[in-house]
């Protein structure tokens, strides 16, 4: 009886290790549910003729429920997949018609794959990382304002807008806190370097860096 207790117990335990050191090392999966908050840091050109000359814009921040996705590829390298709901931004005049107000908004949903490596050890509490990703922004729901028509288009038709989708790098740091062997917490800044054109149906065009800075943070569960 004593033996088979011992075996059971001794099993029990190399099981527990086993799956203990699963948690973050290569095969693991791990899913993490957060908040992202997008701030543009845009450097605007000016809207091609005919416009009045320095009309640029501005893009405003925005934020929405983000979902990720990580694979360990060993136990310090890892792939991870950012996904989330649309974020809506109001696009507003700037330059020479700066004060206008919202010209437009936008929907945009902006995937990434990113490609990180995390430092320490893989059972330490807290373990850095840094992050290199492609991201795809695709934009769409573009809608005009009245300022945008009074602006291009005065005493006509609703001047209507389009963005082009574009694709871009985003550098990534972050830190990932355990909580116990499956939870975790994550807290991330991502860099993206994106530009893209808008297009008017008035015939007009601008060219606009996007470059903006997410900041993140989430609740994470590893498999």
């Amino acid at each position: 009886m004593k033996k088979t207790l011992t075996s059971a117990l001794m099993l029990t335990a190399l099981a527990l290790a086993s799956n203990a050191a699963l948690a973050q090392d290569a095969g693991t999966v791990a899913v993490k549910f957060g908040y992202n908050q997008i701030v543009p840091q845009v450097s605007s050109g000016n809207l091609s003729a005919p416009s009045m000359p320095g009309t640029k814009i501005d893009v405003k921040e925005a934020g929405a429920p983000i979902f990720t996705l990580t694979y360990m590829y060993s136990s310090d390298i890892s792939f991870e997949l950012y996904a989330g709901l649309p974020y809506e931004h109001d696009i507003v005049g700037d330059g020479a018609i700066k004060g206008v107000g919202k010209i437009a908004t936008v929907k945009q949903v902006s995937p990434t794959l990113f490609a990180q490596y995390r430092f320490l050890d893989k059972e330490s509490t807290v373990r850095p990382y840094v992050g290199l990703g492609i991201t795809y922004a695709y934009f769409y729901g573009e809608e005009g304002s009245g300022n945008l028509t009074a602006l291009t288009n005065p005493g006509g038709e609703a001047t209507l807008l389009e963005v082009d989708d574009a694709w871009g790098l985003s550098p990534q740091i972050g830190a990932t806190v355990k909580i116990d062997r499956n939870w975790f917490v994550d807290l991330s800044v991502i860099k993206s370097f994106v530009k893209t054109t808008s297009h008017l149906s008035t015939g007009q065009s601008i060219d606009t860096k996007l470059d903006p800075m997410a900041i993140n943070i989430g609740v994470g569960y590893r498999f």
